[in-house]
C-alpha cells in the first residue's frame, strides 16, 4: 500500500510569500520590533524552528511563552495574508491528488514543518485540505526529522496497523524532504517547484528528481 506524505510550501502550494510574511508581522507586532533582520531560512524548516530563531536574531529569548505569543499572533494574521498575497496551487497538484484519491489502496498524508492549524489555513486556503487523511506536523518539532517519525506514527494510527517503512514516500522541494524520509527508511520523490533548483535536489540523490508533478507516470505506476 503505498503511502504518500506530502510537504506543503513548494511541493502543494505556492503562497506568494504569506507565510513568512505572516510570521515577520507577528514579530513586529507581538514584540514591537522594528525592522526585520532577514537571516534566518525558512526553507523546509519547522514553524517552530523559524520562531526560535527569529526570537534570537531579534535579542529576544525564545522561551515557551514568547514562542506560543509569537505562533498565535502568527495564525491570527495568516489567512489576511493568504488572501491578499495571491499564491497558487503547484502544476499537476490537483490532478494528481485526484487520481490518488480515486484509489483504494493509497494513503495521502502531510509531512510539513508547518503547524498544524497553519497548514489547514494554507491547505484550506486553495482547497486541499480535505484529500489529507492524517500527517506530521511542526508544533512540537524544532528538526524536520522528528516531523518525519510523527508522521509515520500518525499513519500507524490511521490504519491501526503497523506499516513497511519501503511502502512511504515522501514528496517535497527542499533537501531537507529528501534527508528527512532517509531518517525513517522511506523512498523520496524531489520537486522543483519551491526555492532548490532540480540539480541541486538530484545532487541530494532522491529516488526521484523531477522539474514538477504534470506527468508523474512512472509514479502512478508504482503507486498502485
Amino acid at each position: 500500500m503505498p503511502i504518500l506524505l506530502f510537504d506543503i510550501d513548494g511541493t502543494l502550494v505556492r503562497t506568494g510569500g504569506a507565510g513568512k510574511g505572516a510570521m515577520e508581522h507577528a514579530l513586529q507586532t507581538a514584540f514591537g520590533v522594528p525592522e526585520i533582520r532577514d537571516t534566518v531560512s525558512y526553507s523546509g524548516r519547522t514553524d517552530r524552528a523559524i520562531g526560535r530563531d527569529l526570537l534570537r536574531a531579534h535579542g529576544i529569548d525564545p522561551t515557551p511563552e514568547n514562542q506560543t505569543l509569537l505562533h498565535e499572533a502568527y495564525l491570527a494574521e495568516l489567512p489576511v495574508r493568504l488572501k491578499t498575497h495571491g499564491g497558487e496551487v503547484c502544476p499537476g497538484i490537483t490532478e494528481l491528488l485526484g487520481e490518488l484519491r480515486r484509489r483504494s489502496g493509497v494513503v495521502l498524508g502531510l509531512l510539513t514543518g508547518n503547524v498544524r492549524v497553519g497548514a489547514r489555513h494554507k491547505l484550506g486556503h486553495f482547497g486541499l485540505w480535505d484529500y489529507f487523511a492524517c500527517g506530521g506536523f511542526g508544533d512540537d518539532h524544532f528538526d524536520r526529522d522528528d516531523v518525519a517519525r510523527t508522521a509515520v506514527s500518525e499513519v500507524r494510527t490511521h490504519l491501526k496497523r503497523e506499516i513497511a517503512a519501503g511502502d512511504v514516500w515522501v514528496i517535497g522541494d527542499t533537501p531537507l524532504d529528501v534527508q528527512c524520509a532517509r531518517a525513517v527508511g522511506a523512498k523520496a520523490v524531489a520537486v522543483a517547484t519551491g526555492w532548490h533548483p532540480l540539480g541541486e535536489l538530484a545532487s541530494h540523490r532522491p529516488d526521484y528528481a523531477l522539474a514538477d508533478l504534470t506527468n508523474p507516470v512512472e509514479l502512478l505506476q508504482l503507486w498502485r
